[in-house]
């Protein structure tokens, strides 16, 4: 069971491992590492754990902050569902969202994105018939990508001596893909830019817009999401929940409110973590799942940081962006409101993505470059036997870091009227987006709640509230250092850093901590 730091009594001498945050990076991580007979002991300083996978509940309503779909996980024989059952014991229940996942809409079009391959191709093809050459292109680029990026993660947990000789080898067909972003990629296959549009429809998983991202990272969340999408049945809290207990089975502890403030090392070897409070815990390996710029930045002592040149690092790559989401709460059951359970991807109707970014960042004034709507009360079946007679929904948008920088240094709740009128204004026209796609809402809605940049700046640490870790930029997979491995002995990363944005790519950072740490192929025991 999940318990606070200070009222923990039964805290060990030495673990064998110590993680430093329990987003999904640092969950996947310690249950593998617990399946190998390891006493793990996860350090979150938030009050809840699971970092985006956590729920938080207000004036009756209970909210996911950071999954609205997962792909790949009623396949059975994928590694996604595999990995799932791995580090949770199967316990873990999906719900499939249905036949169409997304909906892109482009001013008063829209398209659908349908699950399994056939049916996406056919569909997409209906709306652009003298696109199907280019359409069947696309999706067979999108499975390529998705195959060399094999070989280029299994370079990232090989010992160093092995990744001299083989690395090159192993990344070299990767790179074909991930050195060009999206929009080289799809213009060399079609002229039509509204189809282009369309297929780049979901680039807010990743956040940036086609001209700016690598061709893989788009080909990963395509590839993704073609066999639909899928909820956790209970909500994105089962997740920490149902791996918390593989944990304890092997005598680890999952702990909140653990602040650490710094990693102890001695002669370049990391031995532990000194806490917020004084208190000192040994462990035979210590892994930060806190997030590459954060760790190096703030948990890392000064003299290693310079030893080492990894600020020279961080420059190689830059923050992802900053978001706002609108919490909304309902007071009427999905089905008398007659949600879907499929996502909204809203786009304005002038302009490429890029362009309505730009055009936007100059004047946020301007219409929003995106809006995502996600019905989480409809995708969950459990939902109405937790909360009956009730709804929910998220809207998020872009929302740059600097709109509420001046406030970063105000407390929590406490940031003043200035403040509250920007986020209400936010609101307000986010709520507008909503009623004129489910205009059935309106009058329903009874408490909406928005948190911005700041919010998830105080909850995940993150100093630039960015929600994606780093830019998925071409340059980025080009980064040697972003891998489990640092120059320090027996210190280790793990999140979506050293992988890909979101849950996905933290539950594999998982496997490739866990192998690099205890030298197994996890990957071959799993499948």
């Amino acid at each position: 069971m999940i318990q606070s730091y200070k009222q923990y009594p039964q805290l060990l001498e030495k673990y064998d491992t110590i993680i430093i945050g329990s987003g999904m990076g640092g969950l996947a991580t310690g249950a593998i590492l617990a399946k190998e007979g390891q006493k793990v002991l996860i350090l979150e300083r938030h009050y809840t754990a699971g970092g985006f996978t956590h729920v938080f509940k207000r004036k009756g309503f209970e909210w996911d902050v950071g999954i609205h779909y997962i792909g790949e996980v009623q396949r059975e024989n994928s590694v996604m569902k595999k990995l799932f059952d791995y580090v949770t014991d199967g316990k873990l229940q999906w719900a499939d969202i249905g036949d169409v996942y997304d909906r892109i809409i482009i001013g008063d079009q829209h398209y659908d994105f349908v699950k399994g391959v056939k049916n996406f191709k056919k569909q997409l093809i209906s709306y652009f018939p003298e696109e199907e050459k280019a359409i069947e292109q696309y999706i067979n680029l999108v499975f390529l990508a998705m195959k060399t990026s094999r070989n280029y993660y299994i370079s990232k947990a090989l010992p160093p001596f092995l990744d001299r000789l083989f690395g090159r080898f192993m990344k070299a067909p990767f790179y074909k893909f991930s050195d060009k972003t999206t929009y080289e990629v799809l213009s060399s296959l079609t002229k039509n830019e509204t189809l282009i549009k369309v297929l780049t429809g979901q680039y807010g998983d990743y956040g940036l817009p086609p001209k700016q991202s690598s061709f893989y990272m788009h080909a990963s969340v395509a590839r993704h999401y073609f066999d639909g999408g899928s909820f956790p049945v209970g909500g994105s809290s089962q997740i920490a929940k149902t791996v918390d207990a593989v944990i304890a089975a092997a005598g680890g502890t999952i702990l909140i409110n653990a602040d650490v403030e710094e990693v102890l090392i001695e002669n370049n070897k990391a031995k532990g973590v000194k806490m917020k409070d004084g208190k000192t815990l040994y462990a035979n390996h210590i892994i930060s799942n806190a997030g590459i710029m954060t760790t190096y930045h703030q948990l890392l002592p000064k003299n290693i940081v310079e030893k080492h040149h990894l600020k020279e690092q961080l420059k190689q790559v830059k923050r992802s962006v900053a978001h706002a989401c609108l919490y909304i709460g309902l007071e009427s059951s999905p089905e008398e409101l007659q949600l879907p359970k499929t996502n909204y991807w809203i786009y304005p109707k002038d302009g490429d993505h890029d362009t309505c970014v730009e055009r936007y960042l100059n004047d946020l004034n301007e219409e929003f470059p995106v809006v995502y709507i996600s019905f989480p009360s409809a995708k969950d079946p459990d939902w109405s036997n937790r909360y009956p007679g009730k709804s929910t929904i998220d809207i998020i948008t872009l929302i740059p870091y600097e709109t509420f920088e001046k406030w970063s240094e105000t407390p929590w709740k406490k940031r003043g009227d200035d403040y509250e009128l920007i986020k209400e204004n936010i609101a307000q026209r986010l709520l507008k987006e909503l009623y004129k796609q489910v205009p059935q809402v309106e009058g329903k809605v009874s408490c909406y709640e928005l948190s911005t940049p700041l919010t998830t700046q105080h909850f995940v640490n993150y100093k630039k509230g960015e929600i994606y870790g780093l830019d998925h930029s071409p340059s980025r997979f080009r980064q040697s250092f972003l891998k489990p491995r640092t120059p320090i002995q027996n210190f280790y990363l793990t999140g979506q850093d050293i992988v890909t944005a979101g849950v996905g790519g933290a539950l594999f950072s998982g496997v490739l901590t866990s192998m690099a740490i205890t030298g197994k192929n996890v990957l071959k025991k799993l499948m």
